[in-house]
């Protein structure tokens, strides 16, 4: 069925168009963000993997991530009709009535690319400072093509299985969020920690960087929640106000638990509680009010910070906390759906638990982000297995105890000069 032009509204084009844009800047918020937080002999090649991750998803997204997410197919998985972007002058199935679509299909393909792009970037965090660059390239490629198509077609196309069974996830809780957690997981599992865990301290080599990603990453993100309206209007502006104030209570709870517990506030905890508020939200940003949004982020400082705990205690090194503030932070958001949606909010949804809906609608959410989290682990650590067994997964010691960037790429984020040996005389300079 072609795509009625008629229904195009020009201001949703223009918000949306915007809205990728600003998506888009995540990825390098991603990237700062880790790249701040590894050893300073590893921080290019964190750089590294949220640049390559962003043209190779962003490019499969083209050739075929797209048809496998949206197209006809079945309950499962999509065709193969959209690939190469083609037919995209057609109505994109599912899309009718309620569904339908103010936006051309080509714009909707490219605000959805930018969701492809940055999940991939979020796993890097979880296998820092270890894995090899040559065995990163396939495992995005197979990632994308073989966990985040089909966990797309489930929930965000009306044809998925978990769709159908009226699971509500506004701007990528599941499918973004509690995916990268649950693959971040597999991969620290499969990679094993990083030499001198937890013994020797790893701190962040340069918190600026973190909290300078921390920042792009919350300007981003309101093009991330707020463009998922797919249009400019009220919702729109509630995705927006829901963004902003889960992220600031995020930051405020998880600084106050670090208080309580350690005595001191960090500005790593800072920026990690603004990002654990703004990924709890995700889930729900178009369905809840804004104090709902205020507990939501509340709920997500307080159990992303301790949650980052967990790993010590298993001796499982997720380098950069991708499970404890993603998977957790997305399972706090996907669930606060089934307990906080509103249909004053959003006609289009149901009222959850608090709102006068039945424990059913917080089933449906549970359900789906139990399935999803269970498939991105085991898949990825599948993909993992048989990408370490044909090409190498992790680095050599010589090559970890050297660091990433030299070893791998050749090059050193900071030129540092030589110490002087305590023999040497100084010599005086003229001019």
């Amino acid at each position: 069925m072609k795509y009625d032009l008629d229904s195009v509204d020009p201001a949703a084009m223009a918000w949306v168009l915007a809205s990728a844009a600003l998506i888009l800047l995540m990825v390098p918020g991603v990237a700062f963000f880790y790249g701040g937080m590894v050893r300073a002999k590893s921080v290019l090649s964190v750089l590294m993997q949220c640049f390559v991750a962003m043209a190779l998803a962003g490019t499969l997204w083209v050739l075929v991530t797209f048809s496998l997410a949206f197209g006809q197919g079945n309950a499962f998985i999509g065709d193969l009709h959209y690939a190469g972007l083609s037919n995209l002058d057609e109505a994109i199935p599912g899309f009718t009535g309620k569904h339908a679509l103010v936006v051309v299909p080509v714009m909707f393909a490219i605000f959805q690319m930018m969701f492809a792009v940055v999940t991939p970037a979020l796993i890097t965090g979880a296998a820092a400072d270890r894995w090899r660059f040559g065995a990163f390239v396939p495992f995005v490629i197979c990632w994308s093509l073989l966990v985040y198509a089909p966990i797309a077609h489930w929930v965000f196309s009306p044809l998925g299985w978990a769709s159908r069974m009226g699971v509500q996830d506004f701007a990528g809780g599941m499918v973004v969020h509690i995916s990268a957690g649950a693959a971040g997981l597999a991969l620290a599992r499969v990679l094993g920690r990083r030499r001198g865990w937890p013994e020797e301290p790893m701190p962040p080599h340069n918190l600026p960087l973190v909290l300078l990603g921390a920042a792009l990453l919350w300007f981003g993100w309101f093009g991330f929640n707020s463009g998922s309206a797919l249009a400019a209007d009220g919702l729109a502006a509630q995705a927006f106000v829901n963004t902003y104030v889960a992220a600031a209570v995020g930051l405020l709870s998880w600084i106050a638990t670090e208080r309580l517990r350690f005595g001191k506030t960090t500005t790593l905890g800072a920026a990690s509680g603004a990002v654990a508020g703004l990924v709890a939200v995700t889930p729900g940003a178009g369905y809840i009010t804004a104090t709902s949004a205020i507990v939501i982020g509340l709920l997500a400082g307080v159990g992303c910070s301790l949650a980052v705990s967990v790993k010590g205690w298993l001796r499982l090194d997720d380098s950069l906390d991708v499970a404890g503030v993603h998977l957790i932070g997305g399972l706090i958001g996907s669930l606060g759906v089934g307990l906080f949606a509103s249909k004053h909010v959003n006609p289009s949804s149901w009222n959850g638990v608090f709102y006068g809906g039945g424990y059913g609608t917080l089933a449906v959410q549970a359900v789906a982000s139990v399935v999803v989290a269970a498939y991105a682990f085991f898949a990825t650590y599948v993909i993992a297995k048989v990408i370490g067994r044909l090409v190498g997964l992790r680095v050599t010691v010589q090559e970890e105890q050297q660091g990433l960037d030299l070893s791998l790429h050749g090059e050193s984020a900071y030129t540092l000069p030589e110490p002087r040996s305590p023999h040497r005389k100084a010599v005086r300079t003229s001019g």
